[in-house]
């Protein structure tokens, strides 16, 4: 692995976009720490305690919602649109003609996806906004005051968005990924130290650290195993003649992954879930009502397990259509071995996704609670990572792996995978 990162810096054009992706990281973790105008930020820590969707924006946003500066939505309205818009192609014609042609067409999705992440961002920071000065925590509470809150939380956010594509088109690895690995990884360091000063007398055994460091060993490598994880269902080409020349008749696979949904049904459940905790920090009425879907409560648990599993179905589905790979396979000669084209190697292939989607959702399922199982059986209360911050974290270290290697391939030079 070392003599592959050698290798990777020695090549210009490579370490060119290595160091541009780390610059980039910079300016990042640099404009957390630039608070927004106007904000008491003194009381803010002890609000954020409960959980909430709020919590779950500050995992992305690597600490900086809960110090309240300019990158406090991170990138979560550019996921956001996206998902929306991903899910929309499926009800909405015009925009899966965009989805099918080719760059241009998304070049026009891109744009949606834009203007559908300055909305959201302006309607997020305006709740922000009105939620902070129902907490008395803007000095000026003001019309002006509040409206210099929303723009500049905006333009924070529609900075990072730029950032991310900067970092996609001039670097390497996926842009908006990076930064939310870079957010995540960032609260490492603080949670450990506290996490270490609570060793000793009266607090956390040494052993139960112990434990706990061999059990993250264990499940990240887990976690690697499913994401990797694939079902290869074999595929044979009929040979076809033309002219002269003999085309097909050679064998290949159409490779399903056990986790074809990836950490978005996590990131809906969570969404969800963290609903109306949040509007009751709003409207303190419903507080007897949404204390029960408290973090860590045993329907919020129960609810949170079931919203997974039927999310990663939803999702899978939708990125998934075993017709349409049924009539392209029939379309250019090909087929699985015992199986009749068309129909029948659609239901086949529907039914092999249903058993690995089910498979996938119960990972996921471990995954999304696996903080929770952790604190139990160690103790340790204070998890540096979720479940949701280690699947995106494994999944983005792997893909700018890959892609790394596949430039040092390019260059006849030995990758990180051997």
């Amino acid at each position: 692995m070392l003599q592959a990162l050698i290798n990777a810096f020695k090549i210009k054009d490579l370490r060119r976009k290595m160091l541009f992706s780390l610059a980039m990281l910079v300016v990042f973790r640099v404009g957390a720490f630039i608070p927004v105008p106007g904000i008491d930020s003194s009381g803010l820590s002890s609000l954020l305690d409960e959980g909430g969707l709020f919590d779950f924006i500050d995992m992305f946003a690597g600490g900086a919602f809960s110090n309240m500066t300019v990158f406090a939505l991170s990138v979560s309205p550019y996921i956001t649109a996206s998902i929306i818009i991903q899910l929309l192609t499926v009800v909405f014609p015009y925009l899966e003609e965009l989805a099918k042609e080719g760059i241009e067409g998304r070049k026009k999705l891109q744009q949606i996806t834009r203007y559908g992440t300055v909305l959201l961002a302006l309607i997020q920071a305006f709740g922000v906004s009105i939620w902070l000065r129902g907490n008395n925590l803007l000095v000026d509470p003001s019309a002006f005051s509040i409206s210099v809150i929303i723009l500049t939380l905006t333009a924070g956010s529609m900075f990072l968005m730029w950032l991310g594509e900067q970092i996609s088109e001039y670097g390497i690895g996926n842009g908006i990924s990076l930064l939310i690995f870079a957010g995540i990884i960032s609260r490492l360091p603080p949670s450990t130290i506290q996490t270490i000063k609570t060793i000793g007398a009266g607090g956390i055994s040494i052993w139960n650290v112990a434990f706990f460091l061999i059990l993250a060993v264990v499940v990240i490598a887990a976690v690697i195993m499913m994401q990797e994880g694939e079902r290869r269902i074999p595929v044979q080409y009929a040979k076809r003649v033309r002219g002269r020349k003999v085309y097909g008749g050679q064998s290949t696979h159409i490779p399903l992954k056990v986790n074809m949904a990836g950490v978005i049904p996590v990131i809906f459940a969570s969404s969800l879930l963290a609903f109306p905790i949040t509007v009751s920090r709003f409207f303190p009425a419903l507080r007897s009502v949404t204390k029960y879907f408290d973090y860590g409560t045993v329907l919020y648990l129960i609810t949170y397990a079931i919203f997974v599993i039927l999310f990663t179905y939803f999702y899978t589905a939708v990125q998934v259509n075993p017709m349409d790979m049924a009539d392209n396979m029939k379309k250019y000669g090909g087929f699985i071995p015992g199986i009749r084209p068309g129909r029948s190697t659609a239901e086949y292939i529907d039914r092999i996704m249903a058993r690995m989607t089910l498979v996938g959702a119960l990972f996921l399922t471990v995954i999304a609670l696996l903080p929770n199982i952790l604190g139990s059986l160690t103790g340790i209360r204070n998890i540096p990572m979720s479940g949701t911050g280690l699947l995106i974290v494994v999944g983005v270290a792997l893909e700018t792996l890959k892609q790394i290697e596949a430039q040092l391939i390019m260059r006849r030079y030995e990758g990180f995978m051997k």
